[in-house]
């Protein structure tokens, strides 16, 4: 085997080649080196990571720390904005009642029993029961009852909310009478051309003066008797989601 061996490496020599032997070895000695560098190097970056753990940890909590801070002031952000808009909404109103208290609409009755709203401001800011209440928008009820700080406000939908009202085209006089997410205008004269459309507005009474907007005619219906007609009339008060509102006090 020595002799062979021997005579394999004197022949590769002669014709100038890599004997067999030579490139068994280096191919033998090439995959040691390699494995025994990865392995050195997988030790190294495993020791890393475990030295780094508990700065990675301190990492990862500060991190959940401040997402929790940003989505905290998101909210607060948007809050602010929403508020913002609902006052930019009802300053027109503000600025052509000069005599009005703007209010916040604070709470609303369980279950919807009545269609009535609580305001924060009352009897200490001059507010007294049949003042009339607008909205963005136009008419939204009449202050039923009042507290120093605080008003209870009846809905135009409501069952027990009656406004004296007129169409803008014709004239023609109506009551207002809510239900419940509308407004039936009664006893309007058979022979009066109303329109789908139409704007509805208050005439003169104890809540308010005439002219302002209580809504636009959605459907005509007739009535029981063969002398009056009736409008259903959509708010145009956005009475669902009510915000800021401006009482018209009398002094």
């Amino acid at each position: 085997m020595a002799a062979l061996i021997a005579l394999v490496q004197i022949s590769s020599q002669r014709s100038g080649n890599e004997s067999p032997l030579t490139t068994a070895v280096m191919s033998v000695a090439s995959f040691v080196e390699t494995a025994a560098s990865t392995t050195i190097n997988g030790t190294r970056s495993a020791g890393a990571s475990v030295l780094s753990l508990p700065q990675l940890v301190s990492q990862n909590k500060s991190l959940t720390e401040r997402n929790a801070k940003l989505q905290e002031e998101n909210v607060q952000l948007h809050e602010l904005a929403a508020q913002y808009a609902a006052e930019a909404r009802v300053r027109p109103v503000v600025d052509t009642n000069p005599g009005g208290v703007e209010a916040r609409v604070v709470g609303f009755p369980p279950e919807n029993e009545s269609r009535t709203v609580t305001i924060d401001k009352g009897s200490a800011a001059g507010i007294k029961p049949n003042d009339g209440v607008l909205a963005a928008g136009g008419v939204v009820g009449e202050v039923r009852s009042v507290t120093p700080f605080a008003s209870k406000v009846v809905l135009v939908t409501d069952y027990t909310s009656r406004i004296p009202v007129i169409t803008r085209a014709g004239r023609y006089w109506g009551i207002a009478r809510g239900n419940l997410a509308s407004v039936r205008v009664e006893y309007i004269p058979q022979d009066a051309k109303l329109k789908i459309g139409d704007v509805v507005v208050t005439g003169e009474g104890r809540s308010f003066h005439s002219g302002i907007p209580l809504g636009t005619i959605d459907r005509i219906e007739r009535g029981d008797s063969t002398l009056y007609q009736i409008a259903i009339v959509k708010p145009s008060a956005p009475i669902g989601s009510l915000d800021r509102v401006v009482v018209l006090t009398k002094h």
